[in-house]
């Protein structure tokens, strides 16, 4: 494997002068980056970015931890922090948590070994303290850990009055919300209290059904939803974040029950699969680019020694289509 002294040999210039030309430093020709690049090129010669990182006290990496990448909704995000990552200079480093406590702090540790510059935080099962002590930048989306630690969000809980107040004005007259567990202590269960406290407030029939621990075993799904139409068969009226909601629209073309006429349905995410579903998903859309893009700008500024905003909520939006 050839090293930077081969390449430093070929090109006819110091093995500092290499290092430079690397890492951009000082004043260098353009005919000596040249024959640097023609050297490199030649000798097939790629650079230790380990080492080169450590040179510069930078990796200009930095960690994405996510609870389930193949969700839409994380995975739309995902896609969005690494095209501003890159943009700005940096590359992603991706972990999938699956909400597994161990698995969570395996990846903290392997990202702090490859010395990322920051983490990007989309998933928490441990401690508080455990996220306080890792001595680097971080910065949360949908998840608010510490008043210390920078969170961006949307609004949750307009989010469920948007959601559930579309049901109503539709003229429904029992409605259920079906929500991932709240013993997670999740912001998204702030949805929850939003559709619960609004009907009340209208004199509306409701029922609320809680997933398993396990929010992301999208298999439960379908047996929550029969459940759910068989012990309350007179429920017209369903919010649930999108792919619970896809769930509910297949649910109701087996039963024979039709939407919107029979039931309508009103989803939270706006993921790519609302549009696609038959009849379309009325959705409450969280502006998932731009949480993506302001997280990416906070971790940033962390990382540069900048101030950043402690806490973010960016507002959300009903997206009306014809399952309601």
């Amino acid at each position: 494997m050839p090293t930077i002294k081969d390449v430093a040999l070929l090109a006819g210039v110091t093995v500092t002068t290499v290092s430079r030309v690397l890492n951009n430093r000082g004043y260098i020709s353009d005919q000596t980056r040249a024959k640097v690049a023609e050297a490199m090129k030649a000798l097939d010669y790629v650079p230790n970015e380990v080492a080169r990182s450590l040179h510069r006290q930078r990796s200009n990496i930095i960690g994405l931890i996510l609870p389930d990448v193949s969700h839409p909704f994380f995975g739309e995000l995902a896609m969005h922090i690494e095209y501003y990552a890159y943009e700005a200079g940096y590359k992603i480093l991706l972990c999938n948590s699956h909400l597994d406590s161990a698995k969570e702090r395996d990846y903290i540790d392997m990202l702090k070994r490859h010395k990322v510059d920051a983490i990007i935080m989309g998933s928490h099962t441990l401690d508080v303290s455990e996220y306080l002590n890792l001595s680097m930048p971080i910065v949360t989306i949908d998840r608010k850990l510490d008043e210390n630690i920078p969170s961006v969000s949307s609004d949750n809980r307009q989010g469920g009055l948007l959601a559930t107040r579309r049901l109503i004005a539709r003229g429904c007259k029992k409605i259920a919300m079906i929500t991932g567990n709240l013993q997670l202590e999740l912001l998204a269960n702030q949805r929850c209290s939003a559709f619960k406290s609004e009907a009340e407030a209208r004199g509306v029939s409701y029922v609320i059904v809680q997933t398993k621990l396990d929010v992301f075993d999208y298999s439960q799904y379908g047996a929550l939803v029969d459940k759910l139409f068989e012990e309350h068969p007179d429920i017209d009226g369903v919010f649930a974040s999108d792919v619970k909601a896809a769930h509910v629209v297949h649910a109701c073309n087996r039963l024979k029950k039709a939407i919107p006429e029979d039931v309508k349905v009103v989803g939270y995410d706006d993921t790519q699969i609302a549009s696609l579903l038959v009849p379309r998903l009325t959705t409450v859309r969280q502006p998932k680019e731009a949480m993506a893009k302001l997280a990416l700008e906070t971790v940033v500024k962390q990382i540069r020694g900048e101030p950043c905003t402690i806490e973010t909520v960016l507002p959300v939006e009903l997206i009306d289509r014809e399952s309601t």
